[in-house]
């Protein structure tokens, strides 16, 4: 059984691995599978509450991938008690860091993808399928979503971070030998006038 187990796991793993470097063909697929479990959803007419726990968890996810992976309010709280000043960057000078995130994007993308799985079996349940009022449901998610938005975008802005790295600032090659300079032709002088000599 543990034999079982161990190449199951190995043949996820593998699987995980070949997709990781096609993010794009990813996403579409999550966008496919969401779009399936909505238009289920829709045409039950039922299963609202596995809708907005689906909704839920998203919503935490991206956040946690918007989120660095140290706080910076940690990092300058301990900062100020060392006296060594803030722990990120303030400045062009300074030494480039890139933006770490608390949840990768391939970690994202996989647990959605397992989560909008588990939210469509459950629309196979009619235990899962509890009345509710949805039009609640839907509005409390988007006061939560516009609430959890303005904290994250405030935080950003005072610790001024961006949850995208675009890269360090490329410079020329100084290594590189400039062309050398064509040399200077003399100008045509033509012939000397012997009257021009000046004497010795």
């Amino acid at each position: 059984m543990d034999k079982v187990g161990l190449a199951v796991k190995q043949r996820y793993q593998k699987f995980l691995d070949d997709v990781v470097p096609f993010m794009v063909p990813r996403w579409l697929f999550v966008l496919g599978i969401i779009f399936y479990f909505v238009y289920r959803i829709m045409t039950l007419q039922g299963w609202y509450i596995s809708c907005y726990a689906l909704a839920i968890f998203h919503l935490n996810l991206f956040i946690a991938f918007l989120s660095p992976k140290i706080d910076p309010s940690f990092e300058m709280a301990e900062s100020m008690e060392d006296d060594d000043g803030p722990a990120l960057p303030t400045n062009n000078n300074e030494e480039f860091r890139p933006f770490i995130r608390r949840l990768p994007e391939f970690k994202f993308w996989e647990q959605t993808v397992i989560s909008t799985l588990v939210a469509i079996f459950t629309t196979f349940f009619e235990c899962f399928n509890v009345p509710v009022f949805w039009p609640i449901l839907v509005m409390y998610f988007f006061i939560l979503f516009f609430l959890t938005m303005k904290r994250q975008i405030k935080h950003m802005i005072k610790f001024r971070y961006l949850p995208f790295t675009h890269g360090k600032t490329k410079y020329k090659d100084s290594n590189k030998q400039a062309a050398p300079a064509e040399p200077v032709k003399p100008a045509d002088a033509g012939p000397i006038d012997a009257e021009t000599l000046i004497p010795m």
